[in-house]
C-alpha cells in the first residue's frame, strides 16, 4: 500500500489568525504545465487567496504562481483564477454555507500529495478585533506554560 506523500508548497499563515476556520476542504487544482513546474519549484504564494463559487464551479482567485523561468511563450499569467475540483455534494454545501453572512472561503495550504496538485481550503468566519487579542493571549500563556515546565525539569 502506497503512502500518502506530501510535499508542502505554499501555506498561509495569517488565515488562522484573521478567521476561525470551521471546517476544511482538500481540492484538486486544474493547471497547466509551465504552472505544476513552477510549484514544483515552490514559487507560489496563497497570502491572498480565496474561493469563490461562479456557476455551480469553484474557484481561487488571487493565488500567484510565478512565472516558470524556462516557460517562454508557453508561459501562464500568474495571477489567472483556478478551477479547482471538488465534489459537486461539497459544492452544493458550500454554496449554502457561503451565502450565510461572515462566511468566507481561504486558501490554507497548497502542496502536492501522491505527485497531485492540491490546496486545503477553510471555511471560515472573521474574526474580531477582540477575538484576534484573545488568540495572541492564549498563545502568550502556551509559551509561558512550556517554558515552566522546561525550567522546572
Amino acid at each position: 500500500m502506497a503512502e500518502n506523500v506530501i510535499k508542502e508548497v505554499a501555506q498561509n499563515k495569517k488565515a488562522k489568525f484573521e478567521y476561525e476556520i470551521i471546517e476544511t476542504f482538500e481540492a484538486g487544482i486544474v493547471l497547466k504545465g509551465t504552472e505544476v513546474k513552477s510549484l514544483r519549484m515552490g514559487k507560489a504564494s496563497i497570502n491572498e487567496a480565496y474561493g469563490r463559487i461562479v456557476k455551480g464551479e469553484l474557484f481561487v482567485y488571487q493565488m500567484n504562481i510565478s512565472v516558470y523561468e524556462n516557460g517562454n511563450i508557453f508561459n501562464h499569467d500568474p495571477m489567472n483564477p483556478r478551477k479547482l475540483l471538488l465534489h459537486k455534494k461539497e459544492i452544493r454545501r458550500l454554496i449554502g454555507k457561503l451565502q450565510e453572512q461572515g462566511y468566507a472561503l481561504i486558501a490554507l495550504k497548497l502542496y502536492f500529495k501522491n505527485g497531485k496538485a492540491k490546496l486545503l481550503l477553510g471555511l471560515g468566519k472573521g474574526k474580531t478585533q477582540y477575538d484576534k487579542r484573545e488568540s495572541i493571549k492564549k498563545r502568550e500563556d502556551q509559551r509561558e506554560m512550556q517554558r515552566a515546565l522546561k525550567n522546572y525539569r
